[in-house]
């Protein structure tokens, strides 16, 4: 099957920083649905780990952890899914990719594609619904519906792909403020469009921000990039016993989370590989939230984050898209699609 790999991690810039090859078909395990692979997106973490991680001796890395299409076969113990299904996921980062042709995946976080959007807009939204969605319910704890009435959330960072569906989800499943952070006329746009109540400039002090919106310390703050850079706004800012989320990687003793203390502040992170990393007992639940935004998608309630398409899968395209996102100028998803 065709795929695109790399051997040695290197700049996106050198040739050989992902290729074009040929590998093996893989085979379904007892749970696995073997899926022929119709469209791809990329994300931060597919850069991250191109740059670090080298494949194993004599072999082949593949990457890419979203993914729209058809099951060809499934495993024997497989009780959700049959031959022909339209599925979409986001893998697991301890299994191959699915920039190929063909992909395994666990059934119990797979589900159904929304049957209103195109392979390409459906691509773009597996794993960043899935972050956007546990940061909000399962990690920051925010309750859907009423409950949340009076109550803000700041998303810093609300163009890129996990802000565009926290945003959206945000917005119509509670009853938050929702206050999201853009830089750029652009992206201050496509945020507002989610539907972000206020939109706020991250490259000016955040905290200072809020207060000449006239806006109420928010309850909570989610940080999507550049956390370190932030945070000490993000302290000042936050109301007390207020929830701090975050899903980057801020460097090694650039936080003090010390500094929580004085308002009774929580910090949560979020990773949502770990569930399929460690087989949690609710792995499951991820299969059952991205069944739950297909029928919000299909219902018109939330819409695709696509943001570019750059055309045909493979090595050329994919190493435009890396560089896109290294850029950090990215607004909503790229994606791929056809081999």
């Amino acid at each position: 099957m065709k795929a695109i790999a790399y051997q040695t991690a290197l700049p996106i810039s050198e040739p050989l920083s992902l290729q074009d090859v040929d590998l093996p078909a893989p085979q379904p395990g007892p749970r696995d649905l073997l899926v022929d692979v119709r469209a791809i997106a990329v994300n931060p973490v597919d850069f991250k780990v191109r740059a670090g991680t080298n494949a194993e001796a004599g072999g082949w890395k593949v990457l890419g952890w979203d993914a729209v299409g058809t099951v060809r076969a499934v495993g024997n113990e497989v009780s959700l899914f049959k031959v022909g299904d339209r599925v979409w996921y986001a893998g697991a980062i301890n299994r191959a990719g699915a920039n190929a042709e063909q992909h395994l995946v666990d059934e119990r976080i797979a589900a159904l594609a929304p049957q209103s959007l195109s392979d390409a807009e459906a691509a773009a939204m597996p794993l960043t619904t899935i972050t956007a969605w546990e940061m909000l319910f399962d990690r920051l704890g925010v309750a859907q519906g009423e409950a949340s009435k009076g109550q803000a959330i700041l998303i810093i960072g609300a163009a890129g792909g996990v802000g565009s569906v926290l945003t959206q989800l945000a917005r119509k499943l509670t009853s938050l403020t929702v206050i999201g952070t853009a830089s750029r006329p652009e992206t201050v746009q496509w945020v507002k469009d989610l539907g972000a109540h206020h939109v706020l400039d991250h490259s000016k002090p955040l905290a200072e921000e809020v207060k000449s919106a006239g806006l109420a310390a928010p309850d909570y703050v989610v940080g999507l990039t550049n956390t370190e850079q932030h945070f000490a706004q993000i302290v000042e800012l936050i109301a007390p016993q207020g929830k701090f989320g975050l899903i980057d990687d801020p460097a090694k003793g650039s936080i003090d989370i010390g500094a929580l203390k004085r308002k009774a502040l929580s910090l949560h992170w979020e990773m949502m590989f770990t569930r399929s990393l460690f087989q949690t007992p609710d792995m499951i639940e991820q299969h059952k939230l991205l069944s739950q935004v297909a029928g919000l998608i299909d219902a018109g309630q939330l819409k695709t984050t696509l943001g570019e398409h750059l055309g045909a899968i493979n090595a050329a395209n994919l190493k435009r898209a890396h560089a896109l996102l290294e850029s950090g100028r990215a607004r909503g998803k790229i994606v791929l699609e056809g081999f």
